[in-house]
């Protein structure tokens, strides 16, 4: 933001775990104050930590800005809608979207702003380029490349999005189209492993907020790069810096690397 005004920041599906603690971020955050909440239809006037919900179309009204982690689908249809009144802007850190969502959030960035990113987490921002370079230096007739991941039991997509997001930076470090050489799942005969696959093993169990490793395996030797995550502030810290950063910006897509200046 160019100007000192203190930005307005809704957040949608706020009787979640993550809307909670976005809310709560977004309170303790300079320059920005909390305008409303609001979840699925229905949900108006129920209370969330004590902060009362409102209706959808009231709250895009109060707000410069709107934090969404909720669902792939249900973030796109509030982009759609975001664009058609011309505003206002959205930082979306939902996961699980199919192609027609990403088509609906790509459009809809050409009439407003809106940060879209699998992962907050400056730590996680700083390992994509890690792995962008480590592909590039280590290459698959040697280096077999397998991205790791464990959440919570009531994680709904698979795939997680950072894991996506890591195999996306580990297949643009290798010039290659990550569908192309993805691997999600394994089971029975397979068959040998395929030279330059990028392959994901999920685990689901208990509170687990988020683990990623990222595995660079030879015959000789393995390289590992990881990252945990032990709160779930973390992520919602690092939305509420993209909702300063992303209010008032012009219409486009962005992600965190550009909040946080790490694109080349």
């Amino acid at each position: 933001m160019s100007t000192n005004k203190t930005v307005r920041v809704g957040v949608a599906g706020a009787r979640g775990r993550m809307g909670r603690a976005v809310a709560s971020a977004v309170e303790g955050r300079a320059g920005l104050t909390l305008s409303a909440l609001f979840d699925q239809p229905g949900s108006e006037g129920a209370v969330a930590d004590g902060r009362t919900l409102i209706a959808r179309d009231a709250a895009l009204q109060a707000s410069d800005v709107v934090i969404d982690f909720t669902i792939g689908s249900a973030s796109a249809a509030l982009a759609s809608l975001c664009a058609a009144n011309g505003g206002p802007a959205l930082v979306i850190g939902s996961t699980g979207f199919g192609d027609p969502d990403e088509e609906a959030i790509r459009l809809a960035a050409q009439r407003i702003p809106i940060v879209k990113s699998g992962n907050f987490s400056l730590g996680v921002n700083v390992l994509l380029g890690l792995v962008v370079r480590a592909a590039r230096a280590l290459g698959p007739a040697a280096y077999d490349i397998e991205i790791l991941e464990a959440h919570h039991r009531r994680k709904v997509d698979a795939p997680s999005g950072t894991a996506l997001m890591l195999g996306a930076a580990a297949a643009a470090g290798r010039h290659v189209d990550l569908k192309a050489v993805e691997a999600r799942a394994r089971d029975g005969l397979t068959g040998p492993r395929g030279e330059g696959q990028i392959g994901f093993s999920v685990l689901r169990g208990g509170g687990i907020v988020g683990e990623h490793s990222v595995l660079f395996a030879a015959e000789d030797e393995i390289l590992t790069l990881s990252h945990s995550a032990r709160d779930r502030s973390l992520f919602a810290r690092g939305a509420v810096e993209a909702a300063a950063w992303g209010a008032g910006r012009p219409p486009g897509l962005y992600d965190m690397q550009d909040v946080l200046g790490l694109k080349d």
